[in-house]
């Protein structure tokens, strides 16, 4: 399955979540796409697809593909500790994600095409790997020659702050400093239920 690059209003319509940053459709239209979106009754799930949607809901949020979530819920199951919320941090310490959460794009899209495009140095070293994962400690910075660019200022200006994260502006770099803990994340996904679809 490719990386999904169709209209993202109908996605986050679709779990009636801004998965994707705030969206002026969720406010204008409360309910479901598509023709009779806003008339037809709710009709009830069945617990393999509440639980497959909340699978869902993770990957869009996270812009993971389906293989590599995969592997990284099985990184998750063998690693000390809650699956659901092993995988969240897992989720967390990837290289897109975290520039996203530093400030320096103001999407994970954006944040990815960073990484690849060659902006972004994890200890020195230019990485463009998207998903390459973090280790506490690792210092995330912008190229010398990336500084000036007016995506990353625009969006450093609006940046938020996280426990796990470290910044200096100055030099423009940031500091991995731990996982995060399950309260830290604010993305709102049960992760119980995605344990619970794997587990069938």
């Amino acid at each position: 399955m490719a990386r999904y690059t169709g209209p993202k209003s109908k996605i986050a319509r679709r779990f009636r979540e801004p998965i994707f940053g705030p969206d002026k459709a969720l406010d204008r239209k409360n309910y479901r796409p598509g023709m009779h979106g806003n008339s037809r009754r709710k009709s009830k799930q069945s617990e393999y697809a509440i639980q497959l949607g909340e699978k869902q809901k993770a990957k869009y949020t996270y812009g993971v593909l389906e293989r590599q979530f995969a592997n990284l819920f099985d990184k998750a199951a063998r690693k000390h500790g809650i699956t659901g919320e092993n995988l969240l941090k897992f989720l967390e310490a990837r290289l897109d994600n975290t520039v996203y959460r530093l400030g320096i794009s103001n999407t994970r899209d954006g944040a990815r095409q960073l990484v690849s495009h060659n902006h972004i140095t994890v200890n020195g070293d230019v990485v463009n790997i998207p998903s390459y994962h973090l280790k506490p400690g690792d210092k995330i910075a912008v190229r010398e020659k990336s500084k000036s660019l007016e995506v990353i200022n625009n969006s450093l200006a609006k940046r938020k702050s996280y426990n796990w994260l470290q910044w200096d502006a100055d030099h423009f770099e940031g500091v991995f400093l731990t996982m995060p803990e399950r309260e830290e994340i604010p993305e709102k996904i049960k992760e119980q239920l995605i344990v619970e679809l794997y587990s069938k």
